[in-house]
């Protein structure tokens, strides 16, 4: 037996691991899997924390070597197992611009598919969803096909409620009439396997400003966000004061914040001062990596503790964003860190465990905020999708009426159960 984790340490084994490197490859081993009733779990970077990619048993499929990267004109045609900055990197060379940022960007393009990221640029251009034009799906009775945007499902599905939040990616997306496509994108690998992907990419962006805005008090940085919502921002960001403490930062708040030409940001309330700008590209990379160093830094905590990750990915509406705050704030530990895509109402709290009972009052906290969430009319997630470790929580966004829905969809593309077995449904 293999043993497996992602990045939130959760544990996993399978007796084989293959590596296929083409497509006739990968449709060899889910013919056997198929024939021989074993499971199947999907993998890529492994970059997920959710446990999605990490199997029970079975074997475990890494489409890593399935990574292909070719730009034509404004679209990107990619393998699953592309990595992120590779894509970004190619279209940035050809003069183009591809859009979804999550923030690991060694994350592959099957993973971010599969969970629908999105990432701190979302607040602008959305998460992965908007920008798939095509996929090739390998399917576990040995079709291949082929599911372009506009294309309509070819079979009845009900709608199913949808959270009023900006990003959502928990559960299948159902409404009748809807584009095929869109059943795969966010469906975590439990209805077909990605084979290749045609990405849409977007002319260069112009000149770019950013900066990390300080602040004195958290609510003197909220008000900013809600004045800067319609600045014309591409990226609106928080880290509180502890998230800035584990960056070695002494200040109590701050926005990070980036935009294309001209905006005019009212800085009523910021420590301008001392707040942090940037032009050139070199500045704004370092910027980047500033704040994706923060979860870097958070996991490496996390996993010298000993104890599994615990954060949340929940969204809410927009006008509900301060109400969610203030509800994590009242519930979680001082040392807590709060930060992420706070122009969407989306803010990530990862929790540190000391001990086993901690570990325990912080995994039952997490659940409590997933309720608090859901009754503002938010989602239980947001761009992580739910994988294994969190799939308890899609009996609380969703009816038992719903989950059977989406259990019937998955049925009919997987009718042995061997796709991503424990991801989602438990």
């Amino acid at each position: 037996m293999e043993k497996i984790t992602d990045a939130s340490l959760y544990p996993g084994q399978a007796e084989q691991v293959f590596t296929p490197s083409s497509e006739a490859e990968l449709l060899e081993i889910l013919a056997r899997a198929s024939a021989e009733l074993v499971p199947v779990t999907l993998a890529g970077a492994l970059t997920g924390v959710t446990g999605g990619a990490v199997p029970q048993s079975g074997w475990s499929v890494s489409l890593a070597r399935m990574n292909r990267v070719e730009i034509q004109d404004d679209r990107a045609i990619v393998g699953p197992g592309a990595l992120l900055r590779d894509v970004q990197a190619a279209a940035t060379r050809a003069g183009k611009f591809y859009a979804p940022d999550p923030t690991e960007n060694t994350s592959s393009i099957g993973g971010n598919i599969a969970a629908n990221a999105s990432g701190s640029r979302s607040f602008k251009f959305g998460a992965t969803r908007e920008h798939v034009l095509a996929l090739r799906v390998a399917l576990m009775d040995g079709r291949v096909i082929d599911v372009k945007r506009g294309q309509a499902v070819d079979f009845e599905v009900p709608a199913i409620r949808l959270p009023r939040t900006t990003k959502h990616s928990a559960g299948y997306r159902l409404a009748p009439g809807m584009d095929l496509i869109d059943l795969f994108i966010g469906s975590e690998g439990t209805l077909g396997v990605v084979t290749q992907a045609e990405l849409r990419l977007l002319p260069a962006p112009g000149e770019l400003t950013g900066g990390v805005v300080f602040f004195p008090s958290e609510e003197i940085a909220l008000d900013a966000v809600d004045g800067w919502r319609t600045a014309g921002l591409r990226m609106l960001e928080y880290l509180d004061e502890a998230s800035l403490k584990t960056m070695d930062v002494a200040q109590r708040a701050a926005l990070i914040v980036e935009w294309e030409g001209d905006c005019d940001l009212d800085m009523t309330g910021a420590l301008e001062d001392e707040s942090w700008f940037a032009v050139s590209a070199a500045d704004r990379e370092r910027f980047r990596k500033f704040r994706h160093t923060l979860p870097e830094r958070v996991n490496d905590r996390i996993r010298r503790s000993g104890f599994m990750k615990q954060s949340t990915d929940y969204a809410v509406p927009i006008e509900k964003g301060r109400e969610m705050l203030a509800i994590y704030r009242k519930e979680i530990h001082s040392e807590h860190v709060i930060f992420g895509h706070v122009g969407d109402a989306h803010l990530h709290i990862n929790t540190f465990s000391g001990s086993a009972e901690e570990f325990e009052r912080n995994k039952a906290l997490m659940t409590e905020l997933a309720r608090a969430a859901v009754a503002l009319g938010g989602t239980v997630g947001a761009e992580h999708g739910l994988g294994k470790r969190k799939a308890h929580l899609l009996g609380i966004q969703y009816s038992a009426q719903e989950i059977d829905a989406m259990k019937a969809v998955k049925r009919r593309f997987d009718p042995q159960w061997l796709l991503g077995q424990g991801t989602l449904f438990g």
